[in-house]
C-alpha cells in the first residue's frame, strides 16, 4: 500500500512557487537545483508539491502538466494570451493564481474557467490586455488585482457576493461610472482597500462597501461627490481624491461629516476655492495644495481640531488669505505648508505647538520682532525664496525660537548674517543671497550647528572676520562654493568633515590650509584656478580620514596624493 502511494506521488505533476507579490502566499523560490520527489512542468520550479513557479520563462502556451494538487501557481512575466478552460478548471485546489504581466485579453480569459476554482483566494491579473472584467470570480476570493489593463466594465458578480474579499485593485484602467454597476460590491462587506485611481470616473461611485478603510480615487475626472455617497463608510481612514476636477459646488456640507475615523484626506490638484466644510475631528492630514483657495475660513477648520498636518501650498492666499489667529484652534497642528501663495508676512497667531513652518516662494519682505513669538516650539522654519533684506529682519526676530533646529533663508536679499540666531540650530542655509561679509558675532553661541551653507554669495576671504568660525565646534559640513574666494579660508572648524569650495577663484592651496581640520573626509575644489603645482604637497598631511578630493574643471589637471593612511577607494580626479 505504501509503495502504491509513493508511485502515485511521483507521477503527479509539480507546482511552482507563486510570484513576488506582497502576500504571504507568494514565496518566490527560484529554480530548484535538487531533484524533486514530484513532477514539475518543464523549466518551472516546484519547491513544494503544492507550488508551481513558471515566472519569467517567456511562455506562450499554458503548461499542460500542472499537478491537480497545486495551490499556488505563478505564471507572471510571460507571453500568455489565453488560459485554456480545460487546463485551468481542473486545478480546483488553487488558492493563488498569478497572471501578472502577460498578454491575456478578455477573450482569452473564459468566465467558466473560474467556476471550479472554489478555493481561490488571490488572483493577480494586472498588466494584461483585459477590456472587461471577468463576469464571475469565485466566492472564496480575498484579493483581486486587475490593475493596469484596459477594463471599461465590471459586472455584479465580478466582485459582488464575496464575503471574504478584502482588497480590490482596479487602478490604471478605463472605467467610467457607466462601467460600474450599482451593485458592484453587494454582498462583499469585508473590503477594506479599493483602488480606482487613474480611470475616467466623473463622480464618486455610489454604493461603495461600508467596510472600506482606504479608498483611492486620484487621477480621475471627478467633479462631484453625490449626497450620501460617503454616508455609510464610517470605517474609512484614508481618502485620496487628488488630481480631479472638484469644485466647491461638487462637495456637500456633509460630504465628510460621517467619516468618524478619517485620518488622511488628499484633495490637492483640484479647483476648490475654499476649505471644505464638515471636516471630521479625527482628521490628522489635510492636503489642499494646488487648488484655488483665496482665504481660509476659521469655521471650516473648527471641527478638525485633531489636525496635525495642513498643506496649503500653491493656492492664492495672497496678503489677506490667512488672517491672524485663523489656525489657532488647531492646537495640535505640527506642520503647516503654505509655500507659493503670495504671502507678504508670516501668518500671525499660529498654534503654539507648531513644529514645522514651510513658507518658501512667497513675498515675505519683513520679519518683525514679534512675528514668530506665537510658535516657541518651532523646530523647522523655511523662508527660502522670499524678499527678505537684512534691513527688514529685526534683530530679535528669531530670539524666541529656542527649539529651532533648521533655518532656511536661501534665495533672499540678505547682505549680512541675521542676528539673534537660536543657539540650538543644527542647519543654517543662506545660499543665494547677497552676503559680502562674515562677522563672528552672529555665529556666536552656535556650538550645535552641524551644517552651514553660504554658497552663491559674494564672499571674499578678506571679508571673513577673524574668529568667525571659532564657536562652530560641531560644524561638519561647510559650503562656500560659488563665491569669490582666492584661497582656502584660515582657521576653519576642527570638526569639519565636508568642505565645498568649488567655483571660486582659488589659485593656490598652501601647506597649512587644512591644519585646523584633521577630520576632513571630502574636499571639493573643482572649477577654480588651480594648476598642476598649485597645491602644496604637504597640504593633505595629517588628513588621515580624507577620502574624496575633487579638482576637476580647473585650467590644468591637478594630481593629488592622498595621505598614506587615508582610505584608498576614492581618488582625486583630474579634468
Amino acid at each position: 500500500m505504501q509503495l502504491s502511494l509513493l508511485l502515485l506521488l511521483l507521477l503527479l505533476p509539480g507546482s511552482p512557487a507563486a510570484p513576488g507579490m506582497e502576500d504571504a502566499a507568494f514565496p518566490h523560490m527560484g529554480e530548484s537545483s535538487q531533484p524533486l520527489p514530484w513532477a514539475c512542468p518543464l523549466r518551472c520550479s516546484c519547491p513544494r508539491a503544492d507550488m508551481v513557479d513558471c515566472d519569467g520563462l517567456d511562455l506562450r502556451v499554458f503548461p499542460n502538466n500542472i499537478t491537480r494538487a497545486a495551490q499556488h501557481l505563478s505564471l507572471q512575466n510571460n507571453q500568455l494570451q489565453e488560459l485554456p478552460y480545460n487546463e485551468l478548471s481542473r486545478l480546483s485546489d488553487l488558492r493563488t493564481l498569478n497572471l501578472h504581466n502577460n498578454l491575456i485579453s478578455s477573450e482569452g480569459l473564459p468566465d467558466e474557467a473560474f467556476e471550479s476554482l472554489t478555493r481561490l483566494q488571490h488572483i493577480y491579473v494586472a498588466h494584461n490586455k483585459l477590456s472587461v472584467a471577468p463576469q464571475f470570480l469565485p466566492r472564496s476570493l480575498r484579493v483581486a488585482d486587475l490593475a493596469a489593463n484596459q477594463v471599461t466594465e465590471i459586472f455584479p458578480l465580478t466582485f459582488g457576493e464575496k464575503p471574504a474579499l478584502r482588497s480590490v485593485y482596479l487602478h490604471n484602467n478605463q472605467l467610467s461610472n457607466a462601467g460600474l454597476p450599482p451593485d458592484a460590491f453587494h454582498g462583499s462587506e469585508a473590503i477594506t482597500t479599493l483602488s480606482l485611481s487613474n480611470n475616467q470616473l466623473s463622480y464618486l461611485p455610489p454604493s461603495l462597501p461600508p467596510s472600506l478603510e482606504r479608498l483611492h480615487l486620484q487621477n480621475n475626472l471627478i467633479t462631484k461627490v453625490p449626497r450620501g455617497a460617503l454616508s455609510r463608510q464610517t470605517h474609512l481612514r484614508e481618502l485620496y481624491l487628488q488630481h480631479n476636477q472638484l469644485t466647491d459646488s461638487g462637495l456637500e456640507a456633509t460630504t465628510f461629516s460621517k467619516l468618524h475615523r478619517l485620518e488622511y484626506l488628499d484633495l490637492s490638484h483640484n479647483q476648490l476655492a475654499a476649505v471644505p466644510a464638515g471636516l471630521p475631528r479625527t482628521l490628522a492630514v489635510l492636503h489642499l495644495g494646488r487648488n484655488r483657495i483665496h482665504q481660509v475660513d476659521a469655521d471650516r477648520l473648527r471641527g478638525a481640531r485633531g489636525l496635525r498636518y495642513l498643506l496649503l501650498q500653491h493656492n492664492s492666499l495672497g496678503a489677506a488669505g490667512l488672517p491672524a489667529g485663523v489656525l489657532r484652534p488647531l492646537r495640535g497642528l505640527h506642520t503647516l505648508h503654505v509655500y507659493g501663495n503670495g504671502l507678504e508676512r508670516v501668518p500671525l497667531a499660529l498654534p503654539r505647538r507648531l513644529r514645522s513652518l514651510v513658507l518658501p516662494h512667497n513675498r515675505v519682505a519683513v520679519l518683525g520682532a514679534r512675528d514668530l513669538t506665537s510658535t516657541p516650539g518651532l523646530a523647522e522654519l523655511n523662508l527660502a525664496y522670499n524678499h527678505l533684506a537684512s534691513a527688514r529682519v529685526h534683530r530679535r526676530a528669531f530670539r524666541s525660537l529656542r527649539a529651532l533646529r533648521s533655518l532656511d533663508l536661501t534665495g533672499n536679499q540678505l547682505t549680512r548674517l541675521p542676528s539673534g540666531l537660536p543657539n540650538g540650530l543644527h542647519t543654517l542655509r543662506l545660499q543665494r543671497n547677497q552676503l559680502r561679509a562674515l562677522e563672528p558675532e552672529p555665529l556666536a553661541g552656535l556650538d550645535q550647528l552641524r551644517e552651514l551653507s553660504l554658497a552663491h554669495n559674494r564672499l571674499r576671504v578678506g571679508d571673513i572676520g577673524p574668529g568667525t568660525w571659532h564657536e562652530l565646534q560641531a560644524l561638519q559640513v561647510l559650503d562656500l562654493s560659488h563665491n569669490e574666494l582666492s584661497f582656502v579660508p584660515p582657521d576653519l572648524p576642527e570638526a569639519l568633515e565636508e568642505l565645498h569650495l568649488q567655483s571660486n577663484r582659488i589659485g593656490h592651496v598652501g601647506p597649512e590650509a587644512f591644519l585646523s581640520t584633521p577630520g576632513l573626509r571630502a574636499l571639493f575644489l573643482r572649477a577654480n584656478r588651480l594648476h598642476m603645482t598649485s597645491i602644496a604637497p604637504e597640504a593633505f598631511l595629517g588628513l588621515v580620514h580624507l577620502q574624496v578630493v575633487d579638482t576637476t574643471g580647473n585650467p590644468e589637471q591637478v594630481l593629488v596624493q592622498l595621505p598614506p593612511t587615508a582610505p584608498r577607494r576614492p581618488r582625486a580626479w583630474g579634468p
